[in-house]
C-alpha cells in the first residue's frame, strides 16, 4: 500500500515518525503507539547497509480484528541480530523469512475492533503516511524522549491506581474478616442454642420415658391389684345363685346376676390393661400354634351372639370350608377379634356385622386377612386419626347409651403388632366401619428362617 527506502539513519527517524503516525490514525493507544515505533526503528537501524531495503506499510482483514502489517525486505546482507528480533518480539508480533534472493521480516499489529471498514481504515493509514514530515535525529531524540516521558507518566498512573485498588482491597478484606468474624460468632450462639435446646430435648425425652415406665408399672400393679377383688365378686356371685344355695326372690336373683355380670366385664377390663401394660412394657410373650380358624370363629358367634343383646343386628360369620394355614398365637388372636366384633355390635343399632377371613394375596409373605365390617354409626373424618389413642373415645350422644373405656382399638392394634401384623381402620359417618387384620403365618417365617450353625450341627448329630 505505501513503501519506503531505507538507506540512512534520517530514514529510519522518518520510518519511526511514519510509525507513530500510522497507529495514531488506527487508533491504537499511545502504549501500542510507543511499542510499534521503537519495534520499527530497532528493525530499521539493524537492517541499515542491506541492498535494496525496502518497508511497506499494509492492512490484512483478519479474525477476530484487522492487522496492520509492516515488511522489511532486502536482497543481500547478513541475517537480522537475535537480540533485535528478540527486543522486537517483545513489543510486537515478529517473523522472520529468510529466502534467496529476499528475505523479509514481518511485523504484525492488531487494531481495535471500532466497527471500521478496510477501505475506510486503508484511507486513513494512506492519509497518514502521506503527511509524515523529514525528522532529524534531534526530532527522534525529542520523540523518543517525549515518547518516555508519556510512558512514565502512565505507569505513574498505573501504579497509583493499582495503590489505591489495593487500599480498596485491603479494606474490603477487613469487612470479609469483620464478616466473618460476626457470622462465626452468631454461629458459634445458634450451635450453643442448638446444643442447649438439644439438651433440654434429651431431659424431655427421657422424663416421658420415666412417664411411660411409671404408666405402665401402675397399670400392672393396679391391674393385679384389681384382679383380686375382681375374683372374688365374681366368685361370692356364682356361689350365690349356684343351686345349693339359699333361694332367693326374683329381683335379688336379678340383681345377683347383675353384680356377676358387672364383675366379668370388669374382670375383662382388668385383663385389658394389664395386656396392654406387658405389651408396652416388651413382657407379654407370644406362643405360636397351629389355629383351627373354624373353631375359632364358632367360638367368637356363640359368645357375641349371647351377649350383644340387639334384635336388629345380624352377626354374619364366614363359612370356612377351605381353611387358610395359620400359625399365630390363638389367645391373641381372639382378644383382638373379640373386641373388634363386639365394637362393632355395640355401635350398630340395625343392619349386620360381618366377619371374613381370607388369604392375603401376596405370595412373598403368607398372611391372613380378617375384615370386620358394620353398618353402624360410623366415625367422622376429623376423628380416625385418633380413634387409636388410649382412653380416647370419640364424643356424641351415643356415650351415654353405650359406655366404655377407649381401650379396645388401641389394644387390638397393639397385639396386632406383637403378632407381626398390622391393623388399619376406614369409616364414614352414618355408613359403617370397615377394620382390616392381617396376620402374618408365624409357622411359614420359622421355617424359612435360616438354620444356625448349632441348629444345623443338632440336626446332622454332631456335638
Amino acid at each position: 500500500m505505501a513503501s519506503f527506502d531505507l538507506s540512512t539513519a534520517q530514514d529510519v527517524f522518518g520510518l519511526r515518525r511514519s510509525a507513530q503516525q500510522a497507529a495514531a490514525a488506527l487508533s491504537l493507544d499511545r502504549q501500542d503507539q510507543v511499542r510499534l515505533a521503537t519495534a520499527l526503528s530497532e528493525l530499521g537501524r539493524d537492517r541499515l547497509g542491506c541492498r535494496g531495503l525496502e518497508v511497506s506499510f499494509d492492512l490484512e482483514p483478519a479474525s477476530p480484528s484487522t492487522c496492520l502489517v509492516v515488511t522489511f525486505a532486502w536482497r543481500d546482507g547478513p541475517p537480522p541480530a537475535r537480540e533485535t528480533l528478540d527486543l522486537a518480539a517483545k513489543l510486537v508480533r515478529v517473523g522472520f523469512e529468510p529466502g534467496a534472493p529476499i528475505s523479509r521480516i514481518v511485523v504484525t499489529q492488531p487494531l481495535p475492533a471500532e466497527g471500521l471498514r478496510t477501505a475506510e481504515r486503508r484511507n486513513r493509514l494512506a492519509g497518514a503516511l502521506k503527511d509524515v514530515a523529514r525528522s532529524t535525529e534531534t526530532d527522534d531524540l525529542r520523540a523518543q524522549t517525549r515518547d518516555l516521558i508519556a510512558t512514565l507518566e502512565e505507569t505513574r498512573a498505573q501504579r497509583e491506581e493499582l495503590r489505591r485498588l489495593n487500599e480498596e482491597l485491603e479494606e474490603t478484606n477487613q469487612g470479609v474478616l469483620a464478616l466473618y468474624s460476626e457470622l462465626t460468632q452468631e454461629l458459634e450462639t445458634t450451635n450453643s442454642g442448638v446444643l442447649a435446646l438439644h439438651s433440654e430435648l434429651e431431659d424431655k425425652r427421657r422424663q416421658l420415658q420415666e412417664a411411660s415406665e411409671a404408666k405402665t408399672r401402675f397399670w400392672t400393679n393396679i391391674s393385679h391389684e384389681l384382679r383380686t377383688p375382681v375374683n372374688s365378686v365374681v366368685a361370692l356371685s356364682a356361689l350365690l345363685l349356684a343351686p345349693g344355695s339359699r333361694p332367693l326372690s326374683d329381683e335379688q336373683r336379678e340383681q345377683v346376676e347383675l353384680i356377676g355380670s358387672s364383675g366379668h366385664t370388669l374382670l375383662s377390663l382388668v385383663g385389658d390393661l394389664l395386656d396392654v401394660a406387658k405389651a408396652e412394657a416388651g413382657h407379654l410373650d407370644v406362643h405360636p400354634q397351629p389355629v383351627d380358624l373354624r373353631l375359632l370363629v364358632a367360638h367368637l358367634s356363640g359368645i357375641l351372639l349371647s351377649g350383644h343383646g340387639h334384635d336388629q343386628v345380624t352377626l354374619v360369620t364366614p363359612d370356612l370350608e377351605q381353611l387358610p394355614a395359620l400359625v399365630t398365637d390363638e389367645t391373641l388372636l381372639v382378644r383382638i377379634l373379640r373386641n373388634l366384633l363386639s365394637n362393632a355390635l355395640k355401635f350398630t343399632e340395625r343392619g349386620e356385622v360381618r366377619l371374613d377371613v381370607a388369604l392375603d394375596a401376596e405370595p412373598a409373605a403368607p398372611a391372613v386377612l380378617f375384615t370386620v365390617t358394620d353398618t353402624g354409626i360410623g366415625i367422622p373424618a376429623g376423628e380416625l386419626d385418633r380413634v387409636f389413642e388410649a382412653f380416647y373415645q370419640v364424643r356424641g350422644p351415643h356415650q351415654s347409651k353405650r359406655p366404655g373405656t377407649g381401650l379396645g382399638l388401641p389394644y387390638a392394634r397393639t397385639l396386632a403388632e406383637l403378632l407381626g401384623g398390622s391393623l388399619t381402620l376406614s369409616s364414614a359417618a352414618g355408613v359403617g366401619t370397615r377394620v382390616r387384620l392381617r396376620l402374618p403365618d408365624l409357622g411359614h417365617q420359622r421355617t424359612e428362617r435360616p438354620e444356625t450353625e448349632e441348629e444345623t450341627g443338632n440336626r446332622e448329630g454332631r456335638p
